[in-house]
């Protein structure tokens, strides 16, 4: 008997919510088992030092948005006095500057957000949702290729602390990163999590961690006090939903901007028919380009030039999603997914980020904090200007698609400012091509931003050459790349029955749940 599908950035992320699914849980339990599973397989995509976002949709039931991530302190340190320093992390054939230090911390939402998903949707007890995690922290796991690169890219920030180094070191070689096979153990955070599971979540927001976080960000340089901690909430959202052709995309809401931004462009490309002309020809990724540059085009200036595009916007809705897109803060970067569907129609797509992470552990826990206030595009006008005691806006969209034929799509992405255009393009490949799950995750992926137009191979000679007369500015990777996001996706079809496809650029894995 199929009891459903997962699909996530790591095989034993995967196996922790088939687990819970085997144990008789349903998609939440699933996603809330993953999420912890990932913080110790994904450690530095996740982690409960950071925040995310579940779209959940109950079997029947409206989708609705749980925001549990990141919010800004109520009050600013002065920058003279703040713990807040630049690092260069090496991408290979590109650099980037991030910001850490305690002083980038904004006040974490990831626990809040397991305790109430745990309390409005799960049925297990949540120490069994965290025992895969425990098992796997206490235990230890493998070094894969893929997290040793990552490892490699943001050793500055792994670095940047005794305690970050040791979570990410060679046991044998203390000094040094672990390689790949190296098996890491994590005892701090199996033990915090059995805290967390006997006494909840007030010991990170009120009690004995939060004291500690919170005097030595005042000893430190760090921004959070107590009354950030305390005051902490879990935002439920209606899920912002939208028709393109005959589906329904149901992603979301603002304040973040991933999810508006993707239903913008949704609208522009209804404009045209894709389908006429071809999965990865010259004009459907003309088309393709086109819509984002539009997109991109509102996101800057707030509203659309060309009035035959704009006029496939309904007036209010722009006007609304811009005022609250100007409002909030924004944070893009590294992300994990995490997509559940289950026999009983309950779906389930989180998306949790720790940024880069701010090279801080709270002692005794194995939990490094996120960087969400070192990002520049928090910033716009400078460092250390972000709005007071506001949730952070998020490219972050986890999203569900209600096709024509019956079908539910649960998908999402990681990948900073490319998590709209993947996610954006797995709804296409599937609603304007009709491609299977597993094709319309691997399907070649461009991303259009500033005036450079990035394409994934494949491409044929004959059609670069036609979107170079088009796009002056043209980046041809030479293979899959994490560049472009990974929007692990599972379909459950009008039967019930689920399958899942994770994304090959981010290492992801797909699992059909049997009892």
């Amino acid at each position: 008997m199929t009891l459903g599908s997962v699909a996530a950035g790591h095989p034993l992320t995967a196996d922790a919510a088939a687990e819970a699914l085997r144990a008789g849980g349903n998609a939440f339990d699933a996603a809330v088992a993953a999420l912890c599973a990932a913080c110790v397989a994904e450690p530095v995509l996740a982690s409960l030092g950071g925040g995310g976002f579940l779209l959940a949709r109950p079997a029947g039931g409206a989708p609705e948005v749980f925001d549990f991530f990141a919010q800004t302190p109520r009050q600013r340190r002065p920058a003279a006095e703040t713990d807040f320093r630049p690092i260069v992390a090496d991408f290979g054939d590109a650099a980037q500057e991030f910001h850490i230090g305690l002083g980038a911390t904004a006040t974490p939402g990831a626990v809040a957000g397991v305790f109430a998903i745990h309390a409005a949707l799960c049925r297990l007890p949540i120490a069994d949702l965290f025992a895969p995690a425990r098992d796997m922290a206490r235990q230890g796991l493998a070094m894969t290729a893929f997290q040793h690169g990552i490892n490699r890219i943001v050793e500055p920030i792994l670095r940047a602390s005794t305690q970050a180094l040791a979570l990410f070191a060679d046991p044998d070689h203390p000094d040094r990163l672990a390689p790949v096979g190296t098996r890491m153990r994590m005892p701090d955070l199996d033990y915090a999590l059995g805290v967390l599971a006997s006494d909840g979540p007030d010991v990170f927001y009120r009690g004995d961690w939060a004291h500690r976080l919170t005097r030595d960000c005042a000893e430190r340089g760090g921004q959070l006090r107590l009354e950030d901690l305390a005051s902490y909430a879990v935002v439920r959202r209606p899920a912002l939903s939208r028709r393109y052709r005959g589906a329904v995309v149901h992603t979301n809401p603002p304040p973040s901007q991933g999810g508006s931004l993707i239903a913008f462009t949704l609208a522009l490309l209804q404009q045209v028919d894709p389908s006429a002309w071809g999965q990865g020809s010259a004009e459907h990724l003309d088309a393709l380009a086109s819509a984002q540059e539009l997109t991109q085009r509102l996101r800057r200036d707030g509203a659309f030039e060309h009035a035959d595009w704009a006029a496939a916007l309904e007036p209010e809705t722009l006007d609304r999603f811009t005022a609250l897109m100007r409002e909030a803060a924004v944070f893009t970067r590294g992300t994990t997914q995490i997509s559940v569907a289950d026999a009983e129609g309950n779906l389930a797509s989180l998306t949790l980020s720790n940024g880069e992470g701010c090279g801080y552990v709270l002692p005794g826990t194995g939990i490094m904090l996120n960087n969400m206030l070192g990002e520049e595009d928090v910033n716009p006008q400078g460092f250390h200007r972000w709005p007071r005691d506001r949730r952070i806006s998020s490219m972050m969209a986890p999203t569900l698609v209600a096709l024509p034929e019956g079908c539910w799509v649960v998908t999402g992405s990681s990948g900073s400012n490319r998590i709209r255009s993947a996610i954006l393009q797995v709804i296409t490949n599937l609603v304007d091509f009709g491609l299977d799950v597993e094709r319309a995750v691997a399907a070649p992926r461009l991303h259009f931003e500033g005036d450079l137009l990035n394409l994934e191979p494949p491409l044929a000679a004959e059609t670069l050459a036609q979107l170079a007369g088009r796009w002056p500015s043209i980046k041809t990777w030479s293979q899959k790349s994490v560049f472009f996001g990974g929007a692990h996706t599972v379909l459950m079809d009008a039967r019930g029955c689920a399958s899942g496809a994770g994304d090959p650029r981010r290492g992801g894995v797909a699992i059909e749940v049997s009892a």
